[in-house]
């Protein structure tokens, strides 16, 4: 029996008979809350206040940008009015109002491209701060994230400086292209001034084809297994920062926050045959399922399959995530989003994923996680060029505090 005829035998095996028989008692039911969100029935945004910031937790939505910023603000005076300034234009831009009147002689106080005022409920902000903001400029040096640094080079990316790193990373989410754009628009003019872009992207996540999770640009179903966002111990123990040492006191309740820009090289991948792109992901392209599977939130059985037979051992689901104990509390939150930014200079689709992140823990998490991947198979078919590391703050509680806190501290 041939190689490819041993692995399509054994994978139809797995697949009916042992995985079959204990398929009740192995469905990760832990992404079931975490899928995009369709904008016809999509869950509600949280309100803006709490303990930690809405958007964390909740379901993408159909469109995000994503921007960095550098901040050009002089004293630690103008930095806490920067973060007023922002704090309040979420709030307003999150929870809608009326906008001011003006003179007839001054500009309008709204771009007006959601028409007289903002409506509420149909945004989320994320604001997060990288490791160059607790420079000497604004003497925060003490007041740093224990494990924020800045995103190395890993071995198989190709990181441009244009697209990488931040003072700042503000993501918006929304339903629709003109909401996410409207709230770019007002923060900028609101901070001109004090900070200004160093890179931004915009992103798309696709409705369920034909159902569950969305699938990224290579066609295949993205971000399927995740922890419980419901389960709060889970969250306490890979999401969020206590806030204990070595950690300030001040980043309880906030989370360390990944954004990887990675092209996908579709025009090479579009030739690649089927069998060999499940192989390389470990996952059936039209289900989702593992290839020891039937159903797409079903769980791989390492255990039964050693060798890699059925899921080869170099697949990204099988380095990626290896369900052992030892790697259990290195299991990260993961946000997709597709981009697409036309052709590049030799007419090329210019098309790939903005991944994002959230951990307790860069090196247990995110890092652990990206050594296992390194020279994937899947790695001769995208190309990381940017992003970076940052600390998402925690939430404003209420109305009487800001995004800038821990500056007062």
């Amino acid at each position: 029996m041939s190689g490819y005829d041993r692995r399509t035998f054994l994978r139809g095996a797995l697949a009916t008979g042992i995985a079959g028989t204990v398929a009740g008692a192995t469905v990760d039911r832990a992404s079931a809350d975490s899928s995009p969100a369709s904008a016809a029935g999509a869950p509600p945004i949280p309100p803006f206040h709490g303990l930690h910031q809405a958007a964390v937790l909740s379901a993408p939505r159909r469109r995000t940008i994503v921007a960095a910023f550098d901040v050009v603000t002089e004293g630690r005076g103008e930095l806490a009015d920067l973060f007023h300034t922002m704090t309040d234009r979420a709030r307003l831009l999150t929870t809608g109002g009326a906008t001011p009147q003006v003179g007839i002689t001054a500009p309008p106080a709204d771009s007006g491209i959601l028409g007289p005022d903002v409506p509420g409920g149909d945004l989320m902000v994320t604001l997060g701060v990288g490791a160059s903001l607790f420079d000497d400029r604004y003497g925060l040096a003490a007041l740093k994230p224990a494990g924020l640094t800045t995103m190395p080079m890993f071995p198989n990316d190709d990181l441009d400086p244009a697209w990488c790193h931040g003072d700042l990373v503000l993501q918006l989410e929304a339903d629709d292209d003109d909401t996410v754009l409207h709230a770019l628009r007002d923060i900028a003019r609101h901070t001109r001034g004090a900070m200004q872009v160093r890179w931004r992207m915009n992103g798309f996540t696709s409705p369920p084809r034909p159902t569950g999770t969305q699938r990224n640009l290579l066609g295949f179903k993205d971000g399927i297994a995740n922890p419980a966002t419901k389960n709060a111990a889970e969250m306490d123990g890979l999401v969020w920062v206590n806030g204990k040492a070595p950690e300030p006191a001040w980043t309880a309740g906030g989370s360390y926050f990944v954004v990887r820009l990675i092209r996908m090289l579709v025009e090479f991948w579009d030739r690649v045959g089927i069998d060999e792109q499940e192989e390389m992901f470990g996952r059936s392209k039209d289900t989702g399922a593992p290839l020891d599977g039937a159903r797409e939130q079903d769980v791989p059985q390492y255990h039964l399959d050693p060798e890699g037979t059925v899921i080869p051992l170099t697949s990204h689901i099988r380095r990626a995530n290896p369900r052992t104990a030892e790697t259990d509390a290195g299991r990260i939150l993961r946000r997709g989003f597709n981009y697409d930014k036309g052709m590049d200079s030799v007419g090329d689709l210019d098309v790939g994923l903005i991944f994002t992140c959230y951990q307790q823990d860069l090196r247990r998490q995110f890092e652990a996680t990206q050594k296992r991947l390194e020279d994937e198979p899947l790695v001769d078919y995208i190309s990381p060029f940017g992003g970076g590391y940052f600390f998402a703050l925690p939430g404003v509680q209420d109305a009487s505090r800001s995004f800038g806190g821990f500056i007062e501290v």
